[in-house]
């Protein structure tokens, strides 16, 4: 009865390391989300309520309006210089 069990264990040990790296994407995804939000809101002259932020598996996708493209490429920096964003696509327009 132990060998079945063992087995059995033994063949779930991947599909949990699996499920285990998933979930770890997910939060560490949703710690960068937080970071760049964060970043952007700190600064002055971004309006941060009108870009939007997600991530998936390190990368950051940028959206929303900003009143010019300096404001534009200022996001970009930002979510760029956060730990564990792989690369930021911007769909950001100017108003």
């Amino acid at each position: 009865m132990a060998d079945k069990t063992e087995r059995t264990a033994d063949a779930m040990a991947p599909r949990m390391d699996r499920a285990a790296e998933k979930t770890g994407a997910v939060v560490a995804d949703s710690v960068i989300t937080t970071k760049v939000k964060a970043d952007i809101f700190k600064e002055p002259e971004l309006k941060s309520m009108a870009i939007h932020v997600e991530t998936e598996k390190g990368v950051v996708m940028l959206s929303g309006f900003v009143d010019s493209k300096a404001d534009a490429e200022k996001a970009v920096r930002l979510a760029k210089s956060v730990d564990g964003v792989t690369s930021v696509k911007s769909a950001i327009k100017v108003k």
